[in-house]
């Protein structure tokens, strides 16, 4: 009769001890199916993760001056002078269909002799639209962010906004920047643009019409 330490038959130890690993392999792999499917590795065991949460909001966004492009990384000369700074208020039409919202941007041209430094930042502009005596709208009455920028200004040449600001043709006022805003009277109503650069500002308005 054989014994789990000295198994004894017809065939040599060596084969019952080889039988006797198959099986206990077999028994581990086995009970590690088993662990498997009752553990499930890698799912959770919290709460189900949740969608993300919508932040649009229907309040107007705030307005941002124009940006002007340098012309070098850190530009570098003599300040120019309020007189040899020509400034332009600048619209992309003359007049606007129901609907069509006004692009405004500003033009900025040297008219002295040599070149000059000017800080355009959209912390130095300021885009005023009026009807009449009545101003109607400010750019910076909601301004979200202003930042200076020097700007080296060519003799006889014109640099341009990058981005023009959209106006929303509606009703500026620093106390509804995040309220909805009353709009402005259309139906061929005559409007004006005014734009100032670092206190200079510009010698004519652009007339523009909302229909």
């Amino acid at each position: 009769m054989s014994t789990f330490k000295h198994p004894v038959g017809p065939q040599p130890s060596s084969v019952y001890w080889r039988r006797r690993l198959i099986v206990l392999i077999g028994l581990v792999a086995v009970i590690v199916v088993i662990v498997l499917i009752v553990v499930r590795p890698g799912s959770s065991s919290g709460e189900p993760a949740k969608a993300p949460v919508s932040t649009n909001s229907s309040s107007p966004a705030p307005a941002a001056a124009t940006s002007i492009p340098t012309s070098s990384a850190s530009a570098s000369g003599q300040e120019c002078k309020p007189a040899d700074v020509k400034v332009e208020a600048v619209t992309d039409a003359a007049q606007y269909a129901a609907g069509q919202l006004p692009q405004l941007s500003v033009a900025l041209t040297n008219t002295g002799s040599v070149a000059c430094v000017i800080d355009a930042g959209t912390s130095q502009q300021v885009f005023t639209i009026t009807s009449g005596s009545e101003v109607y709208w400010k750019s910076t009455d909601c301004q979200a962010s202003k930042v200076d920028a020097q700007v080296l200004l060519q003799p006889g040449k014109t640099i341009s906004s990058q981005a023009p600001i959209t106006w929303d043709r509606t009703r500026s006022d620093p106390a509804t920047c995040q309220a909805q805003r009353q709009q402005v009277p259309a139906a061929g109503a005559s409007y004006h643009l005014q734009v100032s650069v670092a206190g200079i500002t510009s010698a004519t308005t652009k007339q523009f019409i909302l229909q």
